[in-house]
């Protein structure tokens, strides 16, 4: 109910914009009368995608019925019975509507919330000046694009306005001259009368077509200064629709796509979109209308040809504005949700596509098909260049057609490809020490399709990002490497699929901290000591100081190729499997602050001697893949008054999947306090199982004997 309390108070151009967002699709009426009802339903938990959540959208629309179903019979008296009425016949209207689609009535429901979440935000903003720099940048950039639209609208209302006065000009210019000619076929007939009469009319006739002749001599002038003065409005105006272009396609849209792709890595959600589709409709409009205004111009020229140098100026023109669309029209088909990066051949995948110009251009009416090929970095480069007419597949992918469908209640036209699967790949020959978890590739979506009645036609292009195929689990973690590196290090226009080979430590950390925080769904991301903590795996370095890391560099090689000193495994791969380890069993306890898994075995003692015994924490291992081990302090059985660091041998997925850390801690009664000084039961209460009845315990017993049979050494003495 809040957003819509704030809602109704926005003013001006974004009233209109909520405003536009309802219909007969949607009423407005229903969104008024079940502000809160709607408010509370989990509609961002539907995944549109996913065919198999209609079921979930069919609930949600019959609620929906029934809520104003209710809501209308609660309405009595003189003045509710228009009311009940209409919102009676609104229930029956949305069943009709969405009751075979129910995920359309989900899409527009997501689309009206988050349009006026952003449009109260953006008015918050604005009045209150808050929000930070980072806030105020963006909104001075959007007030900037919002003005030269409006300055773009006034020029080209000005050029119409022109274009009018022009023909009015040409149409009486025309009449007159068609004047001239009847007085010349009347000078012509004066043969036949008589001389006397002759003479009379004869020099009447001449003195009316020498005025006629002088003024058309003099307005064919004027027409053709009309005609220069217009054509050079034109060209101002398709400047700065080139100019808000460029910022649009090439800012504006360029940081939308790196967005996606650091979400591949983890960063924010992209968002945005709606705004972008908004700015680029915007535009599509006014090229077009510059574009109708520069046709008819050469009808008029070609309707009363004059001498000068119009039908180059206006051929010029109307090719410039053809570039600016097909521009627009080519840059602006993107691909809204990327296919997975890493990508394991027989697996169902999905992806969408969307040309965000489409339902101001009327495509839908004529709906394009989409095509999905999987193509080579190689391929990529040749289709890039224009060195390649055809478009040649690297493998091939099943179910990888799709029409474009238009989504009236969010203006959208987009192609959902949800049940694609990669059947079989074709490799190319690799270099060097090159693994095939480190080829890449990219799924090509291509469409043909025509505006304006034919009269333009578009074969349209995008490339994913970059894809890794595997064909079996184990190589996951390599691929996934491969991926991190380039959506966090690629740089906007690169040649496919360019990365550097070394990144400054800082930068490598930053994509590290990005993709820990999204995996452990938490604020508390890698602090400063646990980066100095990698920075000495990486490195094989005992310093300290974070600043002696700063102008380091790191190689791929370094990252993911060559194994670290006295293991059979990479830096990466160390720090994936404490990763995956957190996430399936941990991520609670890393989020409390439990685990300061960061720390060496050295600086386990070095932390642990100081307190007193009975002290534990729980450190990564060093030695194993996604292990975690329990290092306390307590006497030496063999030397009283002598005190020791103890570790656990490392736990794993596999042990957690038998009895949950919590539980194993508390079992370890010799495990009092974790690190400083927590009591144990106050940190990991929470998280214990249940007691157990006598059977269950005596399967438990027999599991955990298997265990310890095939870890006889449990304990490892500091």
């Amino acid at each position: 109910m809040a957003m819509w309390i704030q809602a109704q108070q926005l003013q001006g151009e974004a009233l209109h914009q909520m405003q536009a967002l309802y219909g007969q699709h949607f009423p407005i009426e229903v969104r008024h009368y079940l502000a809160q009802w709607i408010e509370s339903q989990l509609w961002d938990s539907v995944e549109l995608d996913n065919p198999a959540e209609e079921a979930k959208a069919k609930r949600l629309l019959d609620n929906l019925v029934a809520e104003l179903q209710r809501k209308a019979q609660l309405q009595g008296g003189e003045d509710g019975f228009l009311l009940k009425i209409k919102l009676g016949h609104y229930a029956s209207q949305l069943k009709s509507t969405y009751d075979r689609c129910p995920l359309e009535l989900v899409r527009c429901i997501k689309h009206i919330l988050h349009s006026e979440q952003r449009l109260v935000q953006e008015a918050t903003n604005a009045s209150c000046g808050t929000g930070g720099q980072a806030m105020d940048t963006l909104s001075q950039r959007h007030q900037q694009i919002n003005q030269a639209f409006e300055e773009l609208r006034l020029a080209t209302q000005e050029t119409e306005n022109e274009l009018r006065k022009l023909q009015h000009s040409q149409e009486y210019f025309i009449i007159q001259y068609q004047e001239n000619l009847r007085i010349q076929a009347q000078l012509s007939s004066l043969s036949s009368l008589p001389p006397a009469e002759r003479t009379q009319r004869e020099t009447t006739l001449q003195s009316k077509r020498a005025t006629v002749e002088a003024w058309l001599t003099r307005e064919a002038s004027t027409l053709q200064k009309y005609r220069l003065d217009l054509s050079e409005q034109h060209q101002k105006t398709l400047g700065l629709l080139r100019k808000q272009q460029t910022l649009i396609l090439d800012e504006e849209l360029i940081q939308w796509k790196r967005r996606q792709q650091l979400a591949g890595n983890g960063g924010p959600h992209e968002g945005g979109l709606d705004v972008l589709q908004s700015w680029c409709e915007k535009l599509a409009d006014l090229i077009w209308q510059n574009r109708q205004q520069i046709r008819r111009c050469e009808h008029l020229t070609q309707q009363l040809p004059l001498p000068g140098p119009m039908e180059e100026l206006l051929s010029k023109l109307n090719s410039d504005i053809t570039d600016i669309i097909s521009a627009l029209v080519t840059s602006t088909f993107i691909i809204e949700k990327q296919p997975p990066q890493v990508l394991k051949t027989q697996t169902k995948f999905a992806a969408t596509v969307r040309l965000l110009v489409g339902g101001k251009l009327n495509v839908h009416m004529n709906p394009p098909q989409v095509k999905a090929i999987i193509v080579s970095e190689q391929q990529a480069k040749a289709l890039l260049k224009n060195e390649s007419t055809h478009s040649e597949s690297s493998g091939e992918i099943l179910n990888n057609n799709c029409v474009m469908e238009y989504h009236q209640a969010t203006g959208t036209l987009s192609a959902h490809f949800r049940n694609m699967s990669l059947k079989r790949i074709k490799r190319s020959d690799r270099r060097g020490a090159e693994s095939v978890t480190e080829e890449k590739f990219t799924v090509l979506f291509e469409s043909q399709f025509s505006v304006g009645g034919n009269e333009l036609v578009f074969h349209v292009k995008t490339l994913s990002l970059p894809v890794v195929v595997i064909v079996h689990g184990s190589q996951d973690n390599n691929a996934t490497a491969t991926v991190l590196w380039d959506n966090a290090f690629a740089e906007p226009g690169r040649v496919p699929f360019i990365v550097p080979d070394k990144v400054l430590w800082p930068q490598l950390c930053e994509a590290l901290d990005m993709k820990y925080k999204a995996e452990m769904h938490s604020g508390r991301g890698l602090s400063e000591d646990n980066l100095v903590f990698l920075a000495q795996k990486a490195f094989t370095s005992s310093s300290n100081n974070p600043e002696d890391y700063h102008n380091m560099t790191i190689s791929w090689a370094q990252f993911n190729r060559e194994s670290l000193p006295g293991r059979n495994f990479t830096f990466w791969q160390w720090f994936d499997g404490v990763v995956e380890l957190m996430k399936k069993h941990l991520k609670p306890h890393w989020n409390d602050g439990a685990i300061l898994g960061f720390v060496n075995k050295q600086q386990a003692q070095d932390m642990l001697m100081s307190k007193p015994n009975g002290t534990f924490l729980l450190r990564f291992s060093d030695s194993e893949i996604g292990g975690i081990t329990i290092a306390w302090v307590a006497e030496n059985p063999n030397k009283p008054g002598e005190r020791l660091v103890w570790n656990l041998l490392p736990y794993t997925t596999k042990d957690f999947s038998i009895r949950s850390l919590a539980d194993r801690i508390s079992d370890l009664n010799h495990l009092l306090f974790l690190y400083p000084d927590r009591p144990k039961d106050e940190v990991f209460a929470k998280y214990y199982t249940p007691p157990l009845c006598m059977y269950q315990q005596f399967l438990l017993l027999i599991i955990s004997v298997h265990t310890s049979a095939k870890k006889p050494n449990l304990v490892e003495q500091t």
